[in-house]
């Protein structure tokens, strides 16, 4: 499997427009495009992979919660 995190450029652009958003309502700064999508290609790069293999991980607890409720479904001969 890639390393790299693969997003649509539809995705791309909206995210680079709520990094925008982001810092103009919290830090009333205005960023261009190209900055906004520095800092999205730094998060993609540095955060994105720890993100993603956690949700890999939950999603790994979880089934596997429900694999063991399986058991209760047996059914027992008297």
């Amino acid at each position: 499997m890639s390393e790299k995190i693969v997003i649509s450029q539809e995705s791309r652009k909206a995210m680079i427009d709520l990094i925008k958003n982001y810092f103009f309502k919290e830090r009333d700064e205005e960023l261009g495009d190209l900055s906004a999508a520095m800092i999205l290609d730094f998060f993609m790069k540095e955060i994105a992979l720890e993100v993603y293999n956690q949700g890999v991980y939950d999603s790994y607890r979880y089934m596997n919660d429900k694999i063991e409720d399986l058991f209760a479904l047996q059914i027992y001969k008297r």
